[in-house]
């Protein structure tokens, strides 16, 4: 038994064809539309924000708690360059009074990230909160390293140069009452 073939005319299949590519443009139209609204949706500028303010936040939070004696004017430039508002003023009134201290003490103080988060964001105002988990040694002289966890809070503000801490504090611990960060002239890198 013969099978037989079954034929469409040419101009079905050209209908077919055109048919077909009508359906690829309006695909590749729709991708496009939903792409450009993906890449200008609010929602995804406000989580570039955000990695922005974490980002400058880890930063900041670890220049804060880093500080090695033989190399304090570079130091103490990177805590200046990382703050501003009332923090960086106290910072720089207090940094020849500072200077003695470590000097004297002839520390060396690293810091480490282990997590951080923002906590709020305001982008409009250019304010934002961070919560940032660190390992922090210090080394003094003629004694072994010490090592501790800590969790500071930061208040962030929006500067030209990007964004700077304007506040920074001891997280609370435990069954502690919940404090706010305070503008601290002196945190704890050689303490």
């Amino acid at each position: 038994m013969a099978v037989r073939r079954l034929q469409v005319p040419k101009n079905r299949w050209a209908a077919v064809t055109v048919g077909l590519v009508v359906l690829a443009a309006v695909f590749a139209v729709w991708s496009g539309w939903s792409w450009y609204r993906a890449a200008h949706d609010d929602s995804a500028a406000y989580a570039r924000a955000r990695d922005q303010v974490l980002a400058a936040g880890e930063q900041a939070v670890q220049n804060m708690n880093t500080l090695d004696h033989a190399d304090l004017t570079h130091g103490l430039d990177l805590w200046e360059a990382s703050t501003t508002g009332d923090l960086h003023t106290q910072l720089v009134q207090g940094r020849a009074d500072f200077e003695k201290q470590v000097q004297q003490a002839q520390t060396v103080t690293t810091a480490r990230v282990l997590s951080g988060a923002v906590t709020e964001l305001d982008d409009r105002a250019g304010r934002a909160s961070v919560m940032i988990a660190l390992r922090i040694s210090v080394q003094a002289p003629q004694s072994a390293p010490a090592a501790k966890e800590s969790r500071m809070l930061g208040e962030l503000t929006r500067t030209p140069d990007g964004w700077k801490l304007s506040a920074l504090g001891q997280a609370p611990m435990g069954d502690s009452a919940a404090v706010s960060p305070q503008p601290s002239a002196q945190p704890s890198a050689g303490q």
